[in-house]
């Protein structure tokens, strides 16, 4: 490198001939890319969330199913209990109505997990795919108005 003598005796260093600064077209081009890029990471992301989202909702519609299947049983059980004390003495109708009122509990419980599984699907938007996206652009916004 060569070195430039200022009159107040300071050793100042002048940039080497081959040493070439990028110009605006290249970095505008360079800022393009990297922005391109970035938004195909965010959609990504936004896919991913959007997918997670989706199976806890058909986790939940699919316990929210076996929960109505189960109750179903529970009522036929209830019926055939209801039924049994018509037509038999005491234990048999006793024994069809326990069955049935358990029935009726898994499937209470069945209904209370589901439910808790469609909570966490909703809404189905992808929250964290967008507020990274507002971060992004603010951080944008702020080093292009310096």
């Amino acid at each position: 490198m060569s070195t430039v003598q200022p009159s107040v005796g300071h050793r100042v260093e002048a940039p080497a001939p081959d040493a070439v600064e990028p110009g605006t077209g290249d970095l505008v081009k360079q800022a393009s890319q990297q922005i391109s890029e970035l938004v195909r990471a965010e959609m990504r992301l936004a896919v991913a969330e959007v997918k997670d989202k989706g199976r806890h909702a058909g986790k939940g519609a699919g316990l929210f199913g076996g929960a109505g299947i189960v109750a179903l049983y529970g009522v036929g059980a209830l019926l055939a209990a209801a039924i049994a004390a018509l037509a038999l003495a005491l234990p048999v109708w006793a024994s069809a109505l326990i069955i049935g009122l358990v029935l009726l509990a898994i499937a209470g419980v069945m209904a209370m997990v589901g439910r808790k599984q469609v909570r966490q699907a909703a809404p189905p938007m992808p929250e964290q795919a967008i507020e990274s996206a507002k971060r992004d652009l603010t951080e944008i916004k702020g080093r292009a108005h310096r």
